[in-house]
């Protein structure tokens, strides 16, 4: 083998190497393996491109969380023919939640894959998240939606979520308001606006939840856990309408 013949299969070896990844945890094997790549650069190593474009996995993100959502709409809706509105709205909420695809990028292997700066700036709570969905992106892309709804279903949903389970989860709601804030960038404060003394209970505590500037929600209970609870229930209810619309 010659020297030239060498360097070009060392130059291709990370792109075989991406390509059987992709192939031993979803079964098949990509035809634009460039994609994929993108689909994994974080954007705290992104390359700045002409125009200044910079070349990381964003606009992919943005592409799969719209497939993604859509295809777990589809088939919640399908799956509980006589739920309502909430519950399908809850029930998909958990599951494209930026924990949940965290949780699913570390089974899957995902986290290993990520291309990212190690000067700090990449510890961000959702990159893996964010990459499981640019991974969606990329995937509609490359093999087109019914590939890839049959995919989320098959080798996602059906493999490594349990539907029933998630049903019978309390839900926190403070935890999806500063998940959707964070996502959203978005600030979100909790102040407490008002204590007020019962001889019986304790105080009773009132809680305005802030997002920006506007009060997103307003809660009262004798625990501030509690209260703050009740402030982001209202919020989410708020956040979910707003994002139905």
């Amino acid at each position: 083998m010659g020297f030239l013949s060498f360097f070009r299969q060392r130059r291709k070896a990370p792109d075989q190497s991406l390509s059987e990844a992709i192939q031993n945890i979803f079964g098949y094997q990509p035809r634009n393996v460039s994609i994929y790549k993108l689909a994994f650069k974080h954007k705290s190593a992104a390359v700045t491109i002409g125009n200044g474009h910079r070349h990381c996995n964003e606009r992919l993100e943005y592409l799969g969380d719209a497939v993604l959502g859509s295809v777990v709409a589809d088939f919640l809706f399908k799956k509980f023919p006589f739920k309502d509105e909430g519950f399908l709205t809850e029930m998909r909420s958990r599951i494209v939640s930026r924990s949940n695809l965290n949780t699913l990028s570390r089974k899957l292997g995902l986290d290993q894959l990520i291309e990212a700066s190690k000067d700090g700036n990449s510890s961000g709570s959702s990159i893996m998240g964010d990459a499981f969905e640019a991974l969606v992106g990329a995937i509609y892309l490359d093999k087109g939606y019914q590939f890839t709804k049959n995919l989320i279903i098959r080798n996602i949903i059906q493999t490594h979520l349990d539907i029933e389970e998630m049903m019978m989860h309390d839900i926190n709601f403070k935890s999806k308001v500063i998940e959707w804030a964070q996502k959203e960038r978005k600030e979100v404060s909790y102040n407490l606006v008002a204590e007020t003394e019962n001889s019986k209970k304790g105080k009773l505590y009132t809680i305005e939840l802030v997002i920006e500037e506007d009060v997103a929600g307003r809660g009262q209970d004798f625990s501030i856990k509690k209260a703050e609870q009740h402030a982001s229930r209202q919020a989410w209810e708020l956040i979910v309408n707003r994002e139905a619309i």
